[in-house]
C-alpha cells in the first residue's frame, strides 16, 4: 500500500460555498485490466457516517502489495474539507476498514470507466 496526504488539494465546495466530502475509489487489473471508478459526494446531513469509515481506515500505511497476474489495485482518494488522502491497497490486503470504506463507495454509486 501507497499512502500519500496532500496540503494542496483541489477544493471540493458546494452551492453554499462549504468544502465538502469527496470519495473515490478506482479498481484496476483483473482479466481485462480496464479500471472502474465509484465516487460518492455525500450530503452533509450523511457526512459524519462517511468521515467514520474514513478516519479507521489506516492512510499511510506501508505493507507489502502482492501483485500478480489478473489481480485487482485499489486506489482509494478522498478529499474531506481541507485534507486529501490517497491510498493504494493490493486486492489481498483489501480488508477490515479499507473493505468497508471501499464496499460503502461501490454500494453508493455505480462504476463507470475510469478517466485517464
Amino acid at each position: 500500500m501507497v499512502g500519500r496526504r496532500s496540503e494542496d488539494p483541489e477544493s471540493v465546495t458546494g452551492e453554499d460555498g462549504a468544502t465538502g466530502l469527496l470519495i473515490t475509489v478506482v479498481r484496476s487489473g483483473g482479466i481485462t485490466g480496464a479500471p472502474r471508478t465509484w465516487t460518492v459526494a455525500p450530503p452533509p446531513a450523511e457526512s459524519p457516517n462517511w468521515a467514520l469509515l474514513i478516519e479507521r481506515c489506516p492512510w499511510g500505511n506501508e505493507s507489502s502489495t502482492q501483485r500478480g497476474a489478473d489481480r485487482f489495485v485499489w486506489r482509494i482518494r478522498v478529499q474531506l474539507h481541507d485534507d486529501q488522502h490517497e491510498q493504494v491497497v493490493s486486492d489481498a490486503n483489501l480488508s477490515g476498514p479499507w473493505r468497508e470504506l471501499v464496499d460503502a463507495v461501490r454500494a453508493a454509486g455505480s462504476p463507470r470507466p475510469a478517466s485517464t
